[in-house]
């Protein structure tokens, strides 16, 4: 007969912290969140952090290009979703590197033949306001000018009008050489007021442009998780079936941390894919895999190679897998036995590797019981679906906004690499259903709310860091009658009336 394990498994909503003693020092301005990603060995410090614990799921439904540069300007990471073609997941990576940068390839150019026509429609297509002129109209020409939105007015031009009567000529502008560092570069931008300015070789070919938006964005976002050449960390997720072509393709569209997109992770399949990458590339390449729910996954996985693991089966807001195959485990219980071989592993080895809590995330306290339990960081995909920056639609259902949020097991997505187990490439049954969630505005203002309660929180237990809440921290199980005592009860709420 099967082996039976007694102790039933819980979720977060069963356990509450217990506040220790906080010290005057323990303020919430006084906390860091920061937070390793990958593996690293015992007094050396990891080759990729966060700066909040906190990730994006690599769901359609989720993890675009946009949600990734608004994450990693918090200090997030966001792992852009694999379920599509590898040329069109690379495309997103490329978007979100070349977003921000301290310089920054001209992706906006024309030649002085062209027209305002031309600058509009380019204009249109990227976004992009500055617009470099060079003598071919390639990124690397000879600089001949800039246009930029105050050289014309579309009202009082014809749109057949040559770019070269209103740029501005290169004998106007300010510019500066090749080699010149990104300290000078943002000083000359302040000296001359500038928005743009071009560095250009001894041949006059544009190199690159530095922005003053860029400088203004670091200053406003402390936080925001750079690469070491100022552009935004952005991880991508894979699969086990097509990683030898998917692979190389995200690496080279510049992937920071890759993540083997699956419902189940201890398999000869997620084997196969990090002996692969670790034959390839060694540890050049960062991967996390996953999802496990006990010490004897994590162990596997661990001695296969992965970077990070990810903890969670069945217990996310649109997964239906525990309903339709009978697997998993109650998401707290699964993350205390994880982290609890984690840290056996590290004893033994020496080598520390991060776990990330996937699902099971219902209320921002249960982000600081997944923290307190052992897990390095979280990754959510119902929390940041709600918000402006997601890629789904924003629709109005009764008078009131929701946002399109669907499971990579659902019909709609139809990921069947993310549910393979070697059979037909076909999802041969749903393991995810297709929804809506109540529409939450911007992700900024709503991960500012979510941290400020974390770090309340962690004062609350005297800690003011992550490995600090976990020494500190004591949890207690709780009744089913005590959930119901801490919410409001017996009394009859405000909102819920109406006065006349």
């Amino acid at each position: 007969m099967a082996r039976i394990i007694n102790e039933p498994s819980h979720t977060f909503n069963e356990y509450l912290l217990i506040p220790g003693y906080s010290s005057s020092e323990c303020t919430p301005a006084n906390v860091s969140l920061k937070t390793p990603l990958v593996k690293y060995r015992r007094g050396e410090a990891p080759s990729l952090s966060m700066n909040i614990p906190m990730v994006s799921a690599i769901m359609q439904s989720v993890s675009g290009d946009r949600l990734a540069i608004a994450l990693a300007t918090e200090g997030g990471i966001s792992f852009i979703y694999g379920s599509q073609s590898i040329e069109d997941e690379a495309a997103m990576i490329k978007r979100v590197k070349a977003y921000k940068a301290g310089f920054v390839r001209s992706d906006s150019n024309l030649r002085p033949d062209s027209t305002l026509a031309d600058i509009l429609e380019l204009k249109e297509r990227t976004g992009h306001s500055t617009v470099a002129i060079t003598e071919d109209g390639t990124r690397e020409g000879r600089l001949v000018g800039i246009v930029t939105s105050k050289d014309y007015r579309v009202s009082r031009l014809d749109r057949s009008t040559p770019v070269s009567t209103f740029m501005t000529p290169f004998e106007k502008l300010v510019w500066a050489k090749e080699g010149t560092t990104l300290k000078e570069a943002n000083d000359i931008l302040w000296d001359h007021k500038l928005n743009a300015l071009p560095i250009i070789d001894d041949d006059r070919k544009l190199c690159y442009f530095v922005f003053r938006k860029d400088y203004d964005m670091h200053k406003q976002n402390p936080n925001e998780l750079l690469d070491a050449h100022k552009r935004y960390i952005v991880g991508a997720g894979i699969n086990t079936r097509d990683y030898e072509q998917r692979i190389p393709a995200l690496i080279e569209a510049g992937a920071d941390v890759l993540c083997i997109d699956s419902s189940e992770g201890f398999s000869e399949w997620q084997k196969r894919t990090l002996a692969w990458v670790r034959e390839k590339y060694g540890d050049t390449v960062k991967i996390g895999a996953g999802n496990v729910v006990d010490g004897a996954g994590f162990r596997f996985l661990a001695e296969c190679g992965a970077d990070f693991v990810k903890v969670g089966i069945g217990g996310g807001s649109i997964c239906i897998t525990r309903e339709t195959k009978g697997i998993g485990r109650g998401q707290a219980t699964a993350l205390i036995d994880v982290c609890a071989e984690r840290d056996k592993y590290f004893e033994e080895t020496g080598i520390y590797i991060p776990v990330c809590s996937d699902g099971g995330i219902v209320y921002d306290h249960h982000i600081t019981l997944a923290l307190a339990m052992g897990a390095d960081f979280v990754m959510l995909g119902r929390y940041f679906a709600r918000f402006d920056e997601s890629p789904t639609s924003k629709v109005s259902i009764g008078g009131t906004y929701y946002k399109e949020y669907w499971g990579e097991g659902s019909s709609r997505a139809r990921n069947w690499q993310r549910y393979d187990m070697g059979g037909d490439k076909k999802l041969s049954f749903e393991e995810g259903v297709d929804s809506y969630v109540p529409y939450a505005g911007s992700l900024k203002d709503n991960v500012e709310m979510s941290l400020s309660k974390v770090k309340s929180t962690m004062c609350n237990c005297g800690a003011l860091t992550i490995p600090e809440l976990q020494e500190k921290a004591v949890i207690t199980l709780v009744s089913a009658t005590s959930i119901v005592e801490g919410g409001a009860h017996d009394v009859i709420q405000k909102d819920k009336t109406q006065i006349k």
